[in-house]
């Protein structure tokens, strides 16, 4: 297996990028404005801070902790800190599962933004009216062989880039996309900001009208919050474990997740300071839903003063975002072949590559050949079956059992937990929360995780 030899990052910058890169993608740049805009605005967007930082963020540094401890992918990790209670070891087992169920569409999305970055490049959107540009989308989305080609471009990068390496791939491509991915951010928000008509999207954005929070129910509300939380920081399925494995134990991690934290949501709320303004400018419904980048915001650029260079960057922003993520987590199943079989990083990235490629085709066909296919009801596709799996279930139950295994006596517990995550120089987590933790936060999840499936099936 590893031992020795196992891989370490350059630096501390590479271990903050690469796990924010994680964490940045469509959750905060694509599934973060549109939720905002269908669930009430300012008010829906600080209870999504509060969940973030009352339960999200610890089982954040728990994941870290678990990584760094075992120094394992989550494939071993939990049976390397808990040889007594392998049962411990099986959710390693269902979460290397997820992360690829995660990939199958995730690489379908992330061929959307590569080819929206394309075509904007060529001036396509130029100079035709809204329902053409709508009518392009759903035209792209009907060819097999666009949906196909543009994803196998996504899965083709992210497998080049872990192939080259840990560092000398994953680590120094993530800082490239990072940096970059920051000043399109800003330089966008700046934009968008100082639009004519601005104003009114910016009220909507961080004026909170808690009014709106029940015209959705507040239960749906609060669940969507939760689910936006942990799908942005990719928590419960050991995409951020991985990363802990490959630090050192000079710095504590708590301090080290707040910065990650921070990071995340300043790219989702900068996110929304370059849609809600934009949108209120030029009379776009800041709820339009998923349909909002590709359909809505196209017709904005079309009204902007050189909009054929606002929509190309708005666009490599995106897929910089999604490709961040792309890379991270085909490194955290990578790993597990690694750990688990024994296997050089090539042979694994290989491996890897050709079969995520194979399990990604339903999702990019799941829009054409296969759209009769509608596991979830009327309207619904294979992406929606697929992203439920994921962000409804194995999201919120594995961050769960993170959290149970780091408080428990039977799991790794509270003492190793709390020794390995203070270990180094930085902020120390705070030890008063044992009780919260403990017995909380665990019941506030379940009941979350209940109200979702009540809506799901039985409302």
């Amino acid at each position: 297996m590893e031992g020795k030899s196992r891989e370490t990052f350059a630096s501390r910058l590479g271990f903050i990028f690469l796990s924010a890169g994680c964490a940045i993608g469509l959750g905060n740049v694509w599934r973060f404005p549109f939720i905002t805009g269908q669930y009430g605005g300012a008010a829906f967007v600080l209870i999504y801070i509060a969940f973030l930082i009352l339960l999200a963020l610890p089982i954040m540094v728990m994941e870290f902790t678990v990584g760094r401890g075992s120094k394992q992918s989550m494939s071993r990790s939990f049976l390397v800190l808990c040889p007594k209670n392998k049962i411990w070891s099986l959710w390693g087992y269902v979460a290397w599962a997820g992360n690829y169920i995660l990939m199958m569409f995730y690489t379908t999305v992330t061929g959307w933004m590569l080819a929206y970055t394309y075509y904007s490049a060529l001036g396509t959107f130029e100079a035709i009216d809204a329902n053409a540009v709508g009518n392009f989308f759903g035209g792209f989305l009907e060819s097999p062989s666009q949906m196909v080609g543009w994803m196998t471009l996504a899965v083709i990068i992210g497998t080049a880039v872990c192939f080259s390496g840990l560092r000398s791939g994953v680590e120094r491509i993530t800082k490239i996309m990072m940096c970059g991915l920051l000043i399109i951010m800003i330089a966008l928000a700046v934009r968008s900001v100082t639009l004519e008509g601005a104003e009114k999207g910016l009220e909507f954005y961080l004026k909170p009208d808690f009014s709106k929070l029940t015209s959705s129910g507040l239960g749906t509300t609060l669940y969507a919050a939760l689910g936006q939380a942990f799908f942005t920081l990719s928590l419960g399925i050991g995409s951020m474990a991985i990363f802990g494995s490959y630090i050192e134990k000079d710095r504590s991690l708590f301090g080290e997740s707040l910065i990650i934290t921070g990071l995340d949501t300043f790219v989702a709320l900068t996110a929304g300071l370059i849609i809600f303004p934009a949108c209120f400018a030029y009379g776009i419904n800041p709820g339009a839903g998923p349909g909002l980048i590709f359909v809505t915001l196209p017709n904005m650029f079309n009204s902007m003063p050189s909009g054929q260079i606002w929509g190309t960057l708005f666009f490599l922003f995106m897929s910089f975002a999604a490709l961040s993520t792309v890379i991270a987590v085909f490194e955290n199943i990578l790993a597990c072949f690694m750990d688990t079989f024994g296997w050089t990083r090539q042979k694994a990235a290989i491996v890897m590559g050709i079969t995520l490629f194979v399990l990604s085709i339903p999702c990019a066909l799941g829009f054409n050949l296969w759209k009769g296919f509608q596991p979830l009801g009327e309207g619904s596709g294979v992406l929606d079956l697929e992203d439920f799996i994921v962000s409804n279930n194995m999201l919120p139950i594995g961050s769960i059992i993170y959290l149970l295994f780091c408080v428990s006596r039977y799991g790794w517990g509270w003492d190793n937990f709390i020794k390995e995550a203070d270990e180094g120089k930085g902020l120390k987590f705070p030890a008063s929360l044992r009780g919260y933790l403990t017995y909380i936060l665990p019941v506030i999840m379940l009941v979350l995780l209940g109200v979702g499936y009540y809506n799901t099936f039985v409302k």
